[in-house]
């Protein structure tokens, strides 16, 4: 017959073992690199909004937001993968995927980290993944944009369609006509253009690590005779 101190010890035990993948739950998978400008806000799961500020750790489900002119950076835990929001931006991290709900994102993977799995941003009508790719998405409410600053991008659309991406392509899907265009390359003046504008790859302190990629693509971007 077990003595009452035997039966304490193994209740005691097995209410650790028990605990034990709650506090694996709890353990954050990101936290928030930088804050450019507010507003900007994160939600963790079941929990009410709160203000975002520069080194909040984020749980799993966790679902971030920008008002404009708010931008923040997050960095996830796993393999050097971060990402920039902002433009009324919403979303939630899940584990290694990104749901996407609106606004822009731009994600990257940072050469030299480990790359067993791809990065999967899910969109509303379409999910991209990439593995050491520069990824810039806009959804403007009746159209979608996908471009790849850098690096190889599949898209795999709800509807079935496939597509891949080269580094200075874009593709977009318009609402109204529910069709997709592209992928197309940008011309050199359009990469520019867009790189001098762009809210997500100016004005940030914290490091984007893939920006010697973004600026050799646009370098060798096409002019409008080469197209």
């Amino acid at each position: 017959m077990r003595s009452a101190c035997t039966i304490a010890i193994i209740a005691i035990s097995s209410g650790m073992l028990m605990a034990a993948p709650g506090s694996a739950q709890n353990k954050p998978i990101a936290r928030i690199e930088e804050v450019v400008s507010q507003p900007a806000f994160q939600r963790p799961h079941g929990k009410t909004e709160r203000v975002a500020t520069q080194g909040q750790p984020l749980q799993n489900r966790t679902v971030l937001r920008t008002a404009k002119p708010g931008r923040m950076q997050i960095q996830m835990n796993q393999g050097n993968r971060s990402f920039r929001m902002g433009g009324n931006a919403s979303l939630q991290i899940n584990g290694n995927t990104i749901n996407h709900r609106s606004g822009q994102i731009i994600a990257w993977i940072a050469p030299g980290g480990p790359r067993v799995t791809p990065l999967q941003i899910r969109t509303r009508i379409a999910t991209a993944a990439i593995r050491g790719t520069t990824l810039f998405i806009d959804d403007q409410g009746d159209k979608i944009i996908f471009l790849s600053w850098e690096g190889d991008v599949s898209v795999q659309a709800d509807s079935g369609e496939a597509f891949s991406l080269n580094g200075g392509q874009v593709l977009t899907y318009d609402d109204s006509t529910a069709t997709w265009s592209g992928p197309r390359p940008l011309t050199r003046k359009q990469a520019m253009t867009r790189r001098r504008k762009s809210q997500l790859l100016n004005g940030f302190q914290a490091p984007m690590q893939t920006m010697p990629e973004v600026e050799a693509v646009l370098n060798q971007a096409p002019s409008t005779a080469d197209l």
